[in-house]
């Protein structure tokens, strides 16, 4: 069964070859992607099961070509939990793109139960100026 480290890796290396299936066929069955700050500007912030997940993740790859999870550094790992920061430096929409992501992701039986993600939001409304 994966760790929740193995299931990080394997999370930002299948967004990294621009696999949304593989990626989303990590999470639990009523696992769940958030990010609370999207809230502030009225995007939807909670994106729950594989499917809904793929295609969340094909859409960011869709104005984000380029972007690929960089410099990642694991702060706290259990078996259960994994805390690390990573960043991404590429375009979106068409303009540059560059953001340190905090992500705490929760594993149960060897699957994705939450990948909770906080980002700045500024680089966020620059892309969409």
């Amino acid at each position: 069964m994966k760790t929740a480290k193995e299931l990080m890796q394997a999370y930002h290396s299948n967004v990294n070859d621009q696999n949304p299936a593989a990626a989303a066929s990590l999470f639990a069955a009523d696992g769940a992607i958030e990010l609370p700050y999207l809230a502030s500007i009225g995007a939807p912030w909670r994106t729950e099961g594989p499917e809904a997940i793929k295609n969340m993740i094909a859409g960011l790859l869709k104005m984000a070509p380029d972007f690929k999870f960089i410099n990642i550094k694991y702060y706290i790992e259990t078996p259960e939990q994994v805390f690390a920061e990573y960043e991404v430096d590429g375009t979106f929409n068409g303009k540059p793109y560059q953001q340190l992501y905090m992500g705490r992701l929760v594993a149960e039986n060897g699957k994705i139960k939450l990948l909770r993600e906080a980002m700045n939001m500024y680089p966020v409304l620059k892309s969409h100026d």
